[in-house]
C-alpha cells in the first residue's frame, strides 16, 4: 500500500544514513511517520523524522533533513522532496506509483483495506449488554453499532474477535420482570388485570412471553404463591426477552458469538474463583469502608466487607466486592466476568454507556490485577443520543409507550441510515439523531451522500456499458491530474482503517468516506464546464476506459468502507 511503501522508503532512507555514519545505529525510529501534510499544496505525504531524530542524532532538523531528502529524490518512487519549516519534509510521489496503487485495489478488491497487523491476536468486544426486561431501545442502539463496527475493523486488521453480549439476569429487575410476566400470564388465562401496579414493565411486549406461559402451563400459577412460580417465570421471560433483542439486533445486522449469563456465571462459582485469586496475591481483605461524606451517625454503622485494593491501581478508594448479606456487588460480579473473559483473549473491549464512567477506574484496575497487567483492556464510552424530528424531541415508541426501540427506528428509516449516521460523530461526542434529517437527499445528510456516489459510478459503468465502453488498465498513462489526486484519495484507505482499528474509533472511517465522496462528487462534476473532463468521451476511448478503470475502483474503495460500517452500497438511487 502506498502509506506502507513510504515508511519503508523512510526508513531504507534512515539505514543508508546509518551506513554512512550519520546516525547512531540504535536510534528510537517509533515516532517516525509518514502522513498526508494538513496542505495537500505541500504534497502528497510528509514525514516528521527528521524532527524527532535530530536531538538523538546530535544534528539540526534541516541539516538532518537534508541528508534523507538526499537519500529519497534517488528513488523512482519519488518525484520531488522538500524540506519545509524547521525540518519536515514533503514529497511528491511520481505518477506511476498512483497508477499502480490503483492496480492494487482491482487486484485486492473486496480486501483492499484489509491487512495482518493485528497478528491473529484474540480481542474479546463486549458490546451492547442491556439488562434483558424490554425490547432495545434508543440509549441502546449507538454502542451496539460502535461495538459491531468496531469488532468488524479488528478482524480487517487480522485479529481473532470474539463478540460478546453480557447478560445481566441475576438482579433484582430480573425479579421485576417476571412478577411483570405473571401479570401478562394471568391477563392470557382471561383476568382483567386493570392498569399495570407502579415498579412493574408496563410494555406490551410481554404479552408474548404470557401467552406462551399461560400456553405451557394452563392455570397452574394463576392462584399459586410467588415462590413456587418466581424462579420458572424469571428464566422464561429473560429468554423470551432475549429472543426479543436478538430479533431486534438483528435488524441492525448485528450479531454475537457469545452471550454470557450473570446467573450462570455465579452459578458456575467464578466470582468466588476471582476472589480466591486476589486473595492470594493479598489484593482482597476483609475491611471497613470509610464513613461516607454527609451521613450522620445514624445514618451509617461500620461493617467488615470483603474489599479489592483498587487504589494501588490509581483508584481512589478500595471497593467492596460483597454486600453486608454475602451478595455480590454490581463490581464483585463484573470484576469475576472480566476475569472469565481474560481467560479467552488476549486483548478486551468494553463498549459502555457515558453513564457508567464513574466504574471505569475501577474495573480497569480489577483487570489489571486479575491479569498481572498482561491483558490490555479498553473502555469506550459511547454518550447518549438526542432523538428528534423536524429538530424537536421525539420520545415515543409505539411498541414501548415510553421510548423510541429499535425497531421502531429501523422501521422508519433503514439500517442503513441508522448504522452509518451513529457513525458520524466521535463516540464520547453527543449527537443528534434527527429522523426528517438522516433521510433527507442532500449534502447534509452523509449515509445519502456517500451511498449516492456509489450509485453514481454504478450509473456511470452501465450507461457506459449500453455505449460499447468497458473498464481498462491498458491505457492508465492517460490519467493526468485530477485523476491522480482522485487515486491519492482513494489510497489513504488502507491508513485510516489501520489508525481506525488502533484507536478503537471507528468513526474515522465514516469521515473518511464522506471526504472520498466529496472528491468524486467533485470529480465527477468537472465534466460539466469541461469537456475533455468528462469520463466517458465517446472519442477518445483509452482515455474513457482508463478514467471507467478508475472510477470504478474509487467505487471499490467505498464499497469496502461501507461494508466496515455493516452498511449496505447503493447502486441506484
Amino acid at each position: 500500500m502506498l502509506f506502507h511503501k513510504f515508511q519503508k522508503h523512510v526508513n531504507d532512507a534512515l539505514d543508508a544514513l546509518v551506513a554512512d555514519g550519520a546516525l547512531p545505529a540504535d536510534i528510537d525510529r517509533s515516532n517516525v511517520t509518514v502522513e498526508p501534510p494538513r496542505d495537500p499544496a505541500h504534497g502528497d505525504l510528509a514525514t516528521n523524522a527528521a524532527m524527532v531524530l535530530s536531538k538523538a542524532a546530535g544534528k539540526k532538523p534541516r541539516e538532518l533533513a537534508e541528508g534523507i531528502t538526499g537519500k529519497l529524490t534517488a528513488l523512482d518512487d519519488v518525484h520531488s522532496a522538500e524540506i519545509a519549516g524547521p525540518g519536515f519534509i514533503n514529497l511528491r510521489v511520481s505518477p506511476s506509483v498512483l497508477v499502480s496503487e490503483l492496480q492494487k485495489i482491482a487486484e485486492l478488491g473486496d480486501k483492499y483495506g484489509q491487512s495482518e497487523i493485528g497478528q491473529g491476536v484474540t480481542v474479546n468486544v463486549e458490546y451492547v449488554s442491556a439488562n434483558p426486561t424490554g425490547p432495545m431501545h434508543m440509549g441502546h442502539c449507538r454502542g451496539a453499532v460502535v461495538g459491531d463496527a468496531l469488532a468488524d475493523l479488528l478482524e480487517a486488521m487480522g485479529h481473532k474477535v470474539i463478540r460478546e453480549y453480557y447478560v445481566n439476569d441475576a438482579g433484582s429487575q430480573v425479579d421485576t420482570l417476571a412478577r411483570s410476566a405473571h401479570l401478562r400470564y394471568l391477563e392470557a388465562l382471561g383476568e382483567d388485570i386493570g392498569q399495570i401496579p407502579e415498579g412493574l414493565y408496563p410494555g406490551e411486549y410481554l404479552k408474548p412471553v404470557g401467552e406462551a406461559l399461560a400456553g405451557r402451563f394452563g392455570d397452574q400459577y394463576r392462584k399459586a404463591p410467588e415462590s413456587e412460580w418466581l424462579l420458572t417465570f424469571r428464566k422464561a421471560a429473560v429468554e423470551g426477552m432475549m429472543d426479543m433483542i436478538r430479533a431486534d439486533l438483528a435488524l441492525l445486522g448485528i450479531r454475537h458469538d457469545i452471550f454470557s449469563s450473570e446467573a450462570e456465571l455465579h452459578a458456575a462459582g467464578k466470582a468466588d474463583a476471582a476472589e480466591a485469586e486476589l486473595r492470594s496475591r493479598d489484593l482482597v481483605y476483609d475491611g471497613v469502608l470509610e464513613k461516607p461524606k454527609g451521613k450522620t451517625v445514624d445514618d451509617w454503622e461500620p461493617v467488615e466487607l470483603p474489599l479489592f485494593r483498587s487504589t494501588q491501581f490509581g483508584d481512589d478508594q478500595d471497593r467492596p466486592i460483597k454486600k453486608s448479606d454475602g451478595r455480590w456487588t454490581y463490581f464483585g460480579g463484573d470484576l469475576a466476568y472480566h476475569f472469565q473473559k481474560a481467560q479467552t483473549a488476549d486483548e478486551l473491549i468494553d463498549i459502555w454507556g457515558a453513564d457508567h464512567s464513574g466504574t471505569v477506574k475501577r474495573i480497569k484496575a480489577a483487570v489489571q490485577a486479575l491479569t498481572e497487567g498482561k491483558t490490555r483492556f479498553d473502555v469506550k464510552l459511547v454518550q447518549m443520543v438526542h432523538l428528534l424530528r423536524d429538530g424537536k424531541p421525539e420520545k415515543m415508541s409505539k411498541r414501548s409507550g415510553n421510548f423510541v426501540t429499535i425497531a421502531d427506528m429501523v422501521e422508519e428509516v433503514g439500517k442503513d441510515a441508522v448504522r452509518f449516521t451513529m457513525l458520524t460523530r466521535k463516540a464520547d461526542a453527543q449527537m443528534d439523531f434527527d429522523f426528517a434529517k438522516v433521510t433527507e437527499a442532500s449534502r447534509d445528510n452523509p449515509v445519502f451522500y456517500v451511498q449516492y456516489a456509489h450509485a453514481r459510478i454504478q450509473s456511470t459503468l452501465r450507461k457506459a456499458a449500453e455505449e460499447g465502453l468497458h473498464p481498462s488498465n491498458a491505457h492508465l498513462t492517460k490519467l493526468q491530474d485530477e485523476d491522480l489526486d482522485l487515486i491519492k484519495q482513494a489510497a489513504q484507505f488502507p491508513r485510516i482503517v489501520e489508525s481506525a482499528a488502533s484507536s478503537r474509533e471507528p468513526h474515522r472511517v465514516a469521515f473518511y468516506l464522506n471526504d472520498l465522496a466529496a472528491a468524486f462528487h467533485a470529480y465527477y462534476n468537472l465534466g460539466n464546464d469541461r469537456p475533455e473532463r468528462r469520463i466517458l468521451m465517446v472519442n477518445d476511448q483509452e482515455t474513457t476506459s482508463a478514467r471507467l478503470f478508475l472510477v470504478k475502483n474509487i467505487g471499490q474503495t467505498i464499497r469496502n468502507g461501507l461494508a466496515l460500517m455493516g452498511v449496505d452500497a447503493a447502486d441506484k438511487m
